[in-house]
C-alpha cells in the first residue's frame, strides 16, 4: 500500500505534537501525518555538528539541521512538495566553504535574518513545501548538550559536552542536562503541548533528541500539566554509544530519572525489540503506561520504522486499541 492510498489520509484525526529531533522525529512525522491533519513538530535545537554546527557558530541562529529534516517529513506529496524537499535536503559537494552545507540550512536562516523571527521563517517554507503540519524549535536559544558517562567496566565518569560527541561516546551515559541549565522554551512550542489532544515523545537518539525535551522547564511543566494524553514510542535498536545496552525498559527508567513527575498513557513498542517484556511492562506501570506492541519496523530488515505500520500503530493508540499484551498494564 502506497502513502497514497492509505485510507486515513486527510482525516482530520486529533491535535498532536511530536517532540523530537533528526531522523526519528521525521519517522514520527512520517506515520502521524497520515493519522491527523492537525499536526505540529516540537524539535530539539542542540545540533552542534555539521552544515548546522557552522551556521550556528558563525551566525548565532538557532541550529537548523533538525528543523528542516522536521519540515521535509512534512512536505506535500505533490511533485511541486516533493521538488522542494528534494530541494531543501541537497548538500553542496565543493572543495570551498560550501562544502556540506544543506541548502535548506541557508535557506532557513537567511528567511530568519529577513523576518527576525524563527516561527515565521518555518511557517514560510513549510508554505513552500505544502507541508501538513508546523514545525516549532523547543527552545528560544541554541543549546548545549552536557553528559556523564560512566567508562565501560569502571565507576569512573567523565563529562562529555557537545551534541554530536555524546550521540557517539562510548561508555554508558548515567545522566545529560542543558547549557544554559534552564533555557527560555519557544512560547509556540508551550502553546502547542498545550493545546494539543496527543503528545507524541520519540522515537529517537534518546540523550540528545528525547530527554532534552523534558530538560527546558516551561516545556516539562507543559507536558506535566497538559490536558493531552502521552505517548512514548521506543527505538528499535539500541544506538551504538549512546544507549548501547539498555533495555526498552532502561529507555523508561532514564525518563522518570530526568522527568520523575512525567506521566505516559501509552508505551508503544514493536515486539521484536523487546528483550524483557515483563520490564517493560512493569517500567511502563511505574509511569502510568499501558503498553502497545505493535510490528511497526520496516520489511526490509534494517531497524527503521515504517511509516505506514507506524501510522496504523498510532491509529490503535489514539482509538485505546490496547490488545497485545493481554493485561494491558501488565501483571499485577
Amino acid at each position: 500500500m502506497t502513502a497514497e492510498q492509505w485510507p486515513s489520509a486527510g482525516v482530520r484525526g486529533p491535535r498532536v505534537v511530536a517532540l523530537g529531533g533528526g531522523h526519528g522525529l521525521a519517522a514520527t512525522l512520517g506515520a502521524l501525518r497520515h493519522v491527523c491533519s492537525a499536526l505540529t513538530a516540537v524539535v530539539t535545537v542542540a545540533d552542534d555538528g555539521g552544515s548546522s554546527g557552522r551556521l550556528r557558530h558563525e551566525l548565532g541562529a538557532l541550529p537548523p539541521g533538525d528543523l528542516r529534516m522536521a519540515l521535509s517529513a512534512l512536505c506535500d506529496d505533490s511533485e511541486w512538495g516533493l521538488t522542494w524537499r528534494d530541494v531543501l535536503q541537497h548538500r553542496f559537494s565543493s572543495s570551498g566553504p560550501l562544502n556540506g552545507h544543506a541548502l535548506g540550512n541557508l535557506l532557513i536562516v537567511a528567511l530568519w535574518d529577513l523576518l527576525g523571527d524563527e516561527v515565521s521563517g518555518l511557517d514560510w517554507v513549510g508554505r513552500l513545501l505544502g507541508a501538513r503540519g508546523r514545525v516549532l524549535p523547543m527552545a528560544a536559544v541554541p543549546l548545549d548538550i552536557e553528559a556523564r558517562v560512566r567508562m565501560n567496566g569502571t565507576e569512573q565518569e567523565r563529562v562529555v559536552r557537545g551534541q554530536s560527541r555524546v550521540a557517539v561516546t562510548s561508555g554508558n551515559i548515567s545522566s545529560v542536562r542543558l547549557i544554559p541549565e534552564e533555557p527560555p522554551a519557544h512560547p509556540e512550542a508551550v502553546r502547542a503541548v498545550r493545546e494539543a489532544e496527543w503528545v507524541v515523545l520519540g522515537p529517537g537518539s534518546w540523550y540528545t533528541s528525547v530527554i532534552p525535551h523534558l530538560l527546558v522547564p516551561e516545556l516539562a511543566r507543559a507536558l506535566a500539566e497538559t490536558d493531552a494524553r502521552r505517548a512514548v514510542t521506543l527505538n528499535l535498536s539500541a544506538q551504538a554509544g549512546e544507549t548501547e545496552g539498555m533495555s526498552a525498559a532502561d529507555h523508561l527508567h532514564t525518563l522518570v530519572e530526568h522527568a520523575p513527575d512525567l506521566r505516559i498513557d501509552v508505551v508503544l513498542a514493536d515486539p521484536a525489540a523487546v528483550d524483557d517484556i515483563d520490564g517493560l511492562l512493569a517500567a511502563a506501570r511505574g509511569l502510568g503506561a499501558r503498553v502497545l506492541l505493535r510490528q511497526v519496523r520496516a520489511g526490509d530488515g534494517t531497524p527503521r520504522h515504517d511509516p505506514l505500520r507506524l501510522a496504523a500503530a498510532y491509529r490503535d493508540a489514539f482509538d485505546d486499541v490496547l490488545g497485545d499484551v493481554g493485561e494491558a498494564t501488565g501483571p499485577s
